[in-house]
């Protein structure tokens, strides 16, 4: 059977990976509430369609941080890759290569540094930092990654201790009993985005993570001022399919229905989406 959707990856991936490495990516912490809210957020928004408008020139590119990509969705940091697929991370930077977009390589990767840039160096790559209690070891990393070429640092700031992962407990899963969690909960809700966008006054670009899961999401949240999503658990559910393939096959997917979302907004390139392509519904 064809997988059209994103929810079809999970579906595959649920049935396909072992118990214990399904529940690691799927739960968050305590009662999973803020990757649950992140879900239904989405939901709440509603586009105003706009017709007649001439969109037989489309344009999905953007820039983040001076750097241009294909489209508006990167691979958020998410540790263990191999959990997922044999080759891991190395799976994961050749997808986002050859889809042209961002890949943010996580603290907890379970490859190295040196062999995810080796695995795509034409790649756009950022790094996602925790700050070591053992300021040295955090101090060598970075050097690390600027040498091999990372281009940005994701400072994760919002952990100091990690979360209650029940299903991990229930599981005895040790891999990551000790490790910080942060990779597998959404940043914040969308809801939450155009306070956000307001404070920072333009000063900064504003990236959201969480959430995603279809072109349409995409839409909404950079009409409320994002300038680039990422996604995290659907990228493990491509990998879990067919690895690098599989996370292509993901990619390829919320690109086109970010476009066709566009389409029918009547955006013909990124820099028409805004906040007047909303609406509230009442859920």
């Amino acid at each position: 059977m064809a997988l059209v959707c994103l929810s079809d990856f999970e579906a595959y991936a649920k049935v396909h990976l072992p118990k214990a490495s399904w529940d690691f990516f799927a739960a968050g912490a305590d009662e999973c509430c803020t990757r649950d809210d992140n879900l239904m957020a989405y939901k709440r928004i509603r586009f105003r369609p706009r017709m007649l408008r001439d969109m037989s020139a489309m344009d999905t590119k953007t820039t983040i941080l001076g750097t241009k990509i294909s489209f508006p969705v990167g691979i958020a940091p998410t540790g263990f890759h191999k959990l997922a697929w044999p080759d891991g991370e190395l799976s994961t930077a050749r997808a986002s290569e050859a889809m042209n977009t961002c890949y943010i390589a996580s603290t907890y990767s379970s490859c190295s540094v040196e062999e995810i840039a080796a695995a795509a160096p034409a790649g756009f790559r950022w790094f996602q930092l925790y700050i070591l209690q053992k300021r040295n070891l955090t101090e060598r990393l970075v050097q690390r990654v600027e040498a091999l070429g990372f281009q940005a640092l994701v400072l994760t700031v919002d952990l100091p201790y990690p979360g209650k992962r029940r299903d991990d407990i229930r599981n005895n899963f040790s891999s990551s009993a000790s490790l910080p969690v942060k990779n597998f909960e959404g940043a914040f809700e969308i809801d939450a985005l155009p306070e956000i966008v307001t404070a920072v006054q333009g000063k900064v670009e504003v990236y959201l993570d969480g959430g995603i899961r279809t072109g349409g999401d995409v839409l909404k949240a950079l009409a409320l001022g994002a300038k680039c999503v990422f996604i995290g658990r659907p990228a493990l559910w491509g990998l879990a399919y067919k690895g690098e393939e599989g996370l292509k096959e993901v990619l390829k997917i919320l690109r086109d229905e970010f476009r066709l979302s566009m389409a029918l907004a009547g955006c013909r390139n990124v820099s028409e989406i805004g906040p007047h392509l909303l609406q509230y519904s009442r859920l």
